[in-house]
Parts: structure tokens; sequence; C-alpha cells
């Protein structure tokens, strides 16, 4: 992994934070990867976000980061929303200087992302879309959903096998305020440790 990622992922590991409350939202995660480890299956993470914009996006990579340094085969994450926006550049501009290499591939309204973790790698590819788009697992996934108006608003995700609510606060409250950044690198490094501990939770 590149350098200054791997620093950032030594401070996540050296720095354990998860609370025990935290742990038991997460268990559900963890037995799912766990028993399609234990199957040698294919482990589909979908995590969704009303706006596929911040948070959603946020967990899908911190989570392909945690399974490819914990060596858990198989893993391959997406993220959705109720509806498409585009993914907020706060996001994308964190996510660089937490040691990730982030290139825009298409300059549209709603730009589509290159996300690598190491030069060895195929790049996570990030864009705003719906949970259902194509570009998603259509079935046999779980659906985690990373905020709680997104879970409220979806009594049903097609395809899922497993809905698993694991929230967190939106850091979009801090946008236009001097806070931004350090709120957007918090929020950040919070959901890299809760997906660093369920992925080192995870037995081969």
């Amino acid at each position: 992994m590149y350098k200054n990622l791997a620093e950032t992922i030594k401070g996540i590991i050296d720095v354990q934070t998860v609370s025990e409350e935290r742990k038991t939202t997460l268990q559900p995660l963890m037995d799912f990867v766990q028993q399609k480890a234990n199957s040698g299956a294919d482990i589909n993470l979908n995590f969704i976000c009303t706006h596929n914009s911040r948070r959603s996006h946020l967990a899908q990579v911190w989570a392909q980061v945690a399974s490819a340094y914990f060596n858990t085969p198989n893993v391959h994450c997406y993220s959705g929303g109720t509806e498409e926006t585009a993914l907020f550049p706060k996001v994308a501009e964190t996510l660089t200087n937490q040691g990730l290499h982030i290139f825009k591939i298409a300059e549209t309204n709603n730009p589509v992302y290159a996300i690598k973790y190491s030069n060895d790698t195929p790049p996570i590819i990030g864009f705003s879309k719906k949970y259902d788009d194509p570009f998603n697992a259509s079935s046999s996934f779980a659906a985690i959903m990373t905020c709680s108006q997104a879970d409220g608003g979806c009594p049903f995700i097609t395809g899922a096998e497993k809905r698993i609510p694991i929230t967190f606060e939106d850091p979009k409250i801090s946008d236009g305020s001097p806070e931004q950044a350090r709120v957007y690198t918090e929020r950040s490094l919070q959901i890299a440790q809760e997906m660093f501990y369920v992925f080192s939770m995870i037995k081969s």
C-alpha cells in the first residue's frame, strides 16, 4: 500500500477506539463476512446512504482497503443511495490526505473517480448512483445502511441477503464552517477504524 496510506493505517491500528456499543453494532457485518469467508463465497457489501455522496463512499473505500490489508479474499465493496447526486469533493480530498491516490476519470455533473490504495490492485470506482444501479451487485449482498434516513426510507432492498444498519453522523453538518476539514477527517477515520476492526476479526 502507498506509504502515506500505510502511515494512516498504522495510526488506525495503534489507536483502537471502537467502543463496546459500536462493536455490538458491527457484529452482524462481521458475522456476514465470516459466513461468506467460511464457504469461500464472494463477499458483496453495498454501503447505502440517502445521497451516496459522503458516508457510503467512505465506508465502501475503507472496507475495501481493510479487506486487502487483512488478506480477506473475494471482497467486493459497492455504494449507492436512495437517489443519485455526486461524490462530495471534500470526501475525495480527505481520502487523498489520508494516503489514497484519487484520479477523476470522467468529468460530468456526477464525476467518476478511480481510487487506488496500491499500484498493484485495480482501483475502487467512486461515483454517486442508486443502490440498485447495474454497476452494483444485484443479489447475494449485504445492504449496510450508513444513515438512518436511508434505513428508514428503504423498507426493502431488492436482492439483499442481509440488511445491516451501521449509521454514522453526517459530516455534511460542518460544510461551509471552519470545522469542515476536521470533521471530515474525524468521520473518515472513525469509519476506517470500524472497518479495520471488522476485518481484523475475520478468520481465514
